[in-house]
């Protein structure tokens, strides 16, 4: 028979405070093996020093309360490996979150010297027939949302024998920036006629103006550009109503490897020249800055 302690004895051989002890009891993780019924003093056995050694090393690595008591309860040692496996996986994801935010900062808070300054482009768009898809989004979810329409989109087109007539566009509306959730739009040029199928239907994106800004990588610092442009914008009193748009030249769809993806960021502005080509090449000298 395993010899017990009291729960201020189990503390100390377990480097786990009273007050967590208590804790782990009330919700089931770590049950004392006996509860005196007059005093409501708890004991435990030393056969439970071992669980609760594996308790505080699973929840100093941050593993839920939840998750811990499933690799506890797991019924064999393939599950308990599935299990820690899966929550080391997304430790692993969140650090790298982590790593790409802390050289985000240092990136803002010390400037590479000779850093060269964000290129500035000014374009007109032309009304432009597409197969789109419009929903009301929050921008928690734009992302996904984004990724998940964009497939749908192409699918779509390669179930009615369309091809794709140019890069992939957003249309994001103010409200998705100022109140965390508005409409949003993402569209994919093309010249045959789109009939409606699920989400997608056909859709003219309309003509605009627009000064542009190209973001490289993935969508991490995405808010670096658009910091950029909405500074030239302001500087130089161009700003009209209207959404954003992205333009992705280079995307998911076009390569796996995220360093290689192209994003133009485009903001709305007076139109103040003779009208371009729709290349999205700089016009009048006014390309850069």
């Amino acid at each position: 028979m395993d010899a017990t302690l009291p729960i201020g004895d189990f503390a100390r051989a377990t480097h786990l405070s009273v007050k967590t002890l208590r804790y782990y009891h009330r919700v089931g993780l770590l049950e004392p093996d006996e509860v005196d019924r007059h005093t409501g003093y708890r004991h435990y056995t030393t056969a439970q020093i071992p669980t609760a050694q594996i308790i505080r090393r699973f929840r100093a690595l941050d593993m839920p309360i939840e998750q811990v008591a499933k690799v506890l309860a797991a019924p064999d040692l393939e599950t308990r490996n599935a299990l820690i496996a899966a929550h080391l996986n997304q430790m692993e994801q969140e650090l790298a979150r982590t790593q790409n935010a802390v050289a985000s900062l240092r990136d803002l808070l010390t400037p590479p010297p000779g850093a060269a300054r964000a290129e500035i482009g000014r374009r007109r768009v032309l009304a432009t027939p597409a197969a789109a898809i419009t929903e009301t989004v929050d921008v928690a979810e734009a992302l996904t949302w984004y990724q998940g329409a964009l497939g749908e989109i192409y699918a779509t087109l390669d179930a009615q024998g369309l091809a794709a007539d140019g890069p992939a566009g957003g249309i994001f509306s103010n409200d998705l920036f100022t109140h965390e959730q508005g409409s949003a739009t993402i569209f994919v040029p093309c010249a045959g006629p789109v009939r409606p199928m699920g989400r997608v239907a056909a859709l003219v994106v309309p003509p605009v103006e627009l000064a542009t800004i190209v973001h490289r990588g993935p969508h991490t610092n995405i808010d670096l550009a658009y910091g950029a442009l909405g500074v030239y914008v302001a500087e130089h009193a161009l700003a009209v109503g209207g959404p954003v748009r992205e333009y992705y030249p280079v995307g998911r769809h076009e390569s796996t490897d995220t360093a290689e993806w192209r994003t133009e960021i485009c903001w709305p502005i007076f139109h103040t020249g003779p009208a371009p080509d729709d290349s999205g090449a700089p016009r009048d000298g006014d390309g850069g800055r």
